[in-house]
């Protein structure tokens, strides 16, 4: 069985780079890495992620989001992850179950309840190590903003949102301490990356 890393935190905090990196490092390596993202990561959750991630901030309630990344997450865990592990590989996400217990669990509305409850159905999986990469919320949602993606939605709920969102994220690596990790994302990438590739490395070992 492979290993499954996953990158959280608020947006724009430079998980997605620091995903990128480690993936790199590790096919460097030598080692047999699948790099995905959530929403998305397998054809189904792709096009159920510009359902999620694009369009006005009050699109859906709390309650739908949870079912709609819910729906992605069981795709991409049975057409990418699962696979993946299966057959010795590392899978690195950007993003996994966690967002969606501080996003749409807190942040949103309290409800974690009911986000647990359906991961625990229809999901069951937890990663064996998750880096958290925490910085200034006004910060990263400049930065977020600056991107112009198209897929801003949730930026668009403004740097409140993003405090709380930090809060969260916080709170669930001290709810999981055996898997998460929480790294200060001030500084040069290289070096984030450098913290990162050494607790993976002790981690594999």
């Amino acid at each position: 069985m492979g290993k499954f890393i996953t990158f959280e935190g608020i947006d724009g905090s430079g998980k997605s780079t620091q995903a990128r990196l480690l993936a790199d490092a590790l096919y460097a390596q030598g080692q047999d890495v699948v790099l995905t993202r959530e929403p998305g990561g397998s054809p189904g959750a792709e096009e159920i992620r510009r359902l999620l991630v694009e369009g006005d901030h009050a699109r859906w309630s709390g309650e739908t989001e949870i079912l709609l990344f819910t729906a992605a997450r069981r795709d991409h865990l049975e057409k990418t992850i699962l696979p993946a592990l299966k057959a010795g590989k590392i899978v690195v996400s950007d993003r996994f179950a966690d967002s969606t217990r501080v996003y749409q669990g807190a942040a949103r509305g309290d409800l974690r309840t009911i986000v647990d409850r359906l991961h625990d159905a229809i999901i069951g999986v937890e990663p064996d190590l998750t880096f958290i990469i925490d910085m200034d919320p006004a910060e990263a949602l400049n930065r977020g903003l600056a991107r112009q993606s198209g897929e801003d939605r949730f930026e668009e709920l403004g740097l409140g949102f993003q405090k709380k969102l930090r809060a969260g994220f916080l709170a669930l690596a001290q709810d999981f301490p055996d898997r998460a990790v929480v790294i200060d994302g001030n500084g040069p990438k290289e070096a984030i990356a450098q913290k990162v590739l050494e607790a993976v490395t002790g981690h594999l070992q």
